[in-house]
C-alpha cells in the first residue's frame, strides 16, 4: 500500500466541497483508494487548507479526514503532501500555485488558471523549469453526454463536421426575493467574477479537444442584470458580465456559436445544450443524453407558415447508448491525474491547456472591447 498527501486549498466554496471533496477525494477513499498497475493501492491523505478554521473543522470532522491547517506555507513545508490542488478564487489561485511550484510540489488546480494569459504562462513556465507534474480542471469532458458526442464523431457518423451550436446556462436568481445559487463575486470584475473568464476556459477545451482547434473568435458579452442582492442582504452593482455570446473559427472550417448566460430560462432538455452538424448526419448533446439522426432519416422540412406544424421532429431522432459506466467526471479525471503523477501515465490536460484557456478568455473580452474578429494565436512558442 503506498499512501499520497494531496493539500487541498479553497475546498470550503461550493465547487470545491461538493466536486473536488465529497465526490471525487471522499468518494475516491470510501471506494478503498486506487489499484494500481503493480498490484499496490493508492491511499489518499487530504489535508484542507483555507483562512476560516471553524469552516475546515466542520468539513474535515464531516467527512472522516483527519487533518486541517490554516497555514499554508506550513503544508508546502510537508514532504509527506506531495500534490497541491487549489479551488479558490481566481485572483487568488496564482500566488497558491507559485508558492507550490517553488516548494516542489505537483500542482492540479480549478480554472481559470489565472486572471491573465501572461500570468498563466508564467505559471506554465515555473513548472516546467522546477519538473514537477501539472494538471487542471477540465470536467466537461468527462460529461456522459459529450463522451457519447465524441464516440459518435469518431465512428465518422456525422461525415465532415459542419457546424456547433451551444446553449448554455440558467436564471441566476437576482438574491432578494430567493437565495441567489451562485455567489455574488461570479458577479464583481475585482473579484475576478464574469461569465466569460468562467465559460471561455471550458468552451476553449471542449471545442479544441472534440471538434478542433480554435482558430478565431468573435464575442458579445453584456450586463442583463445590473443589480442583485448579495449573501448579507446588501445591494450591489454588477461590475462584469452575466452573458455572452460568442462565435468561434475551427480546424477544418468548422463555426462553432456558443451562448452563455446567467439570465436566461430554460427550454431545452438540460443546462447545456451542443448541436452538432454534419455532411451525414446530426447529434445533440447534453449533460447525460446524446441523441443523433442520419442523413437518410431526416425527414423533408417544408416551410408553410400558414398551417400549423404536425410533425413531431423530436420523435425521429434516436438515443446513443450508454453502453458503459460513467463516473463523476471530476473523480474520473482526479484518478488521472494521481495516476500520473504515481505511475507517469498519460495525462494532456495540463497548465499549457489551462493557460489556452484563459488565452481565449482574454481574447474573447478584447473582441467584445473592440468590437471585432480576433485570430488565436499558438501558445507552444510563447513558453519554448
Amino acid at each position: 500500500m503506498r499512501t499520497i498527501g494531496i493539500i487541498m486549498n479553497g475546498v470550503t466554496g461550493r465547487m470545491g466541497t461538493n466536486q473536488h471533496l465529497v465526490r471525487s477525494i471522499v468518494a475516491l477513499r470510501k471506494q478503498g483508494g486506487i489499484q494500481l498497475p503493480d498490484g499496490e493501492t493508492l491511499q489518499i491523505d487530504p489535508i484542507l487548507v483555507g483562512r476560516n478554521a471553524q469552516k475546515l473543522c466542520r468539513l474535515a470532522e464531516a467527512h472522516g479526514i483527519e487533518r486541517w491547517s490554516t497555514n499554508l506555507q506550513e503544508c508546502l513545508a510537508n514532504p509527506s503532501d506531495e500534490i497541491y490542488f487549489d479551488a479558490q478564487s481566481t485572483p487568488l489561485r496564482s500566488e497558491g500555485l507559485q508558492a507550490a511550484i517553488h516548494a516542489g510540489k505537483h500542482i492540479y488546480c480549478e480554472k481559470p488558471i489565472a486572471s491573465d494569459l501572461s500570468t498563466a504562462l508564467e505559471l506554465l513556465r515555473l513548472a516546467r523549469q522546477a519538473g514537477i507534474k501539472h494538471g487542471v480542471v477540465q470536467d466537461k469532458l468527462f460529461l456522459p453526454g459529450l463522451l457519447k458526442l465524441k464516440r459518435v464523431i469518431d465512428s465518422g457518423f456525422l461525415g465532415k463536421v459542419l457546424s456547433v451550436r451551444g446553449e448554455f446556462g440558467y436564471w441566476i436568481f437576482e438574491g432578494d426575493w430567493q437565495t441567489a445559487q451562485r455567489p455574488s463575486w461570479n458577479y464583481l470584475k475585482e473579484d475576478g467574477g464574469g461569465i466569460i473568464i468562467d465559460m471561455f476556459c471550458h468552451w476553449r477545451y471542449v471545442l479544441d479537444q472534440i471538434f478542433g482547434e480554435v482558430r478565431a473568435v468573435s464575442c458579445l458579452g453584456t450586463t442583463h442584470i445590473p443589480e442583485r442582492v448579495n449573501e448579507k442582504g446588501q445591494r450591489y452593482t454588477v461590475t462584469t458580465d452575466d452573458a455572452a455570446y460568442g462565435t468561434f473559427e475551427l480546424d477544418g472550417g468548422i463555426i462553432a456559436q456558443i451562448n452563455s448566460s446567467w439570465s436566461v430560462r430554460i427550454y431545452r432538455d438540460e443546462l447545456l445544450s451542443l448541436q452538432v452538424d454534419g455532411t451525414l448526419g446530426s447529434a445533440v448533446a447534453g449533460l447525460h443524453s446524446c441523441k443523433v439522426q442520419s442523413r437518410v432519416n431526416t425527414p423533408r422540412a417544408i416551410w408553410n407558415p400558414d398551417v400549423p406544424n404536425t410533425h413531431d421532429f423530436r420523435a425521429d431522432w434516436m438515443e446513443v447508448p450508454d453502453n458503459q459506466t460513467f463516473e463523476n467526471g471530476f473523480k474520473a479525471q482526479w484518478e488521472l491525474f494521481l495516476r500520473y503523477v504515481v505511475c507517469d501515465e498519460p495525462f494532456p490536460w495540463t497548465l499549457l491547456e489551462g493557460a489556452k484557456g484563459v488565452q481565449l478568455a482574454e481574447l474573447g473580452l478584447k473582441s467584445w472591447q473592440e468590437r471585432r474578429w480576433l485570430d488565436v494565436p499558438s501558445l507552444e512558442q510563447e513558453v519554448r
